[in-house]
């Protein structure tokens, strides 16, 4: 049988996302990066009862030219070093790509699972986009949707629903 996980995005989820019109975006700057409430407890709870914590990303601003590679790499190394995580998995690819690892596809939770030897049936995604439900459900994960109300419908639905990401706390256990 394989490892437990929790897999998490992580504008939104791990990080504030800086929303602009209802719509979330990631923060260009240290300055701008802050973690979400009570994040550090909620990671290292989970950690302490022998979920594996991997975070994986759409970071398509760098393909873009909009985010630097460097800048992503700080904000992850900063992550890294304050949080029990396992393993950042990233998709610096844009729609038009058309790759097998950007959200909603469920290839960075596919890389993970062969990387970690995860059982996905017994694992969770949290999310704050339908990107992230979507390709948690296509996996076979449970799913956990941290609503903040953003002007974006879901096109899948996910298994639970939360206001705050410790919320979490409640569902798994």
């Amino acid at each position: 049988m394989g490892k437990k996980a929790v897999l998490f995005d992580r504008d939104g989820v791990i990080n504030q996302s800086i929303v602009r019109n209802g719509k979330p975006f990631p923060p260009q700057t240290m300055a701008e990066f802050k973690w979400v409430e009570k994040v550090r407890e909620t990671l290292e709870t989970l950690s302490s009862i022998d979920y594996l914590l991997v975070i994986f990303t759409n970071q398509p601003d760098v393909g873009r030219g909009q985010q630097s590679l460097q800048q992503v790499g700080i904000f992850h190394e900063h992550i890294k070093k304050t949080l029990p995580v396992a393993q950042i998995y990233t998709c610096f690819h844009d729609n038009k790509d058309q790759c097998e690892c950007r959200k909603p596809k469920p290839g960075m939770i596919f890389e993970a699972q062969n990387d970690w030897e995860i059982d996905l049936q017994q694992s969770f995604v949290v999310g704050d986009r339908w990107r992230d439900i979507d390709a948690g459900n296509e996996a076979g994960c449970q799913t956990i949707w941290l609503d903040y109300g953003y002007d974006e419908a879901l096109r899948s639905q996910p298994d639970y629903t939360i206001k705050h990401l410790h919320q979490i706390l409640d569902i798994i256990h």
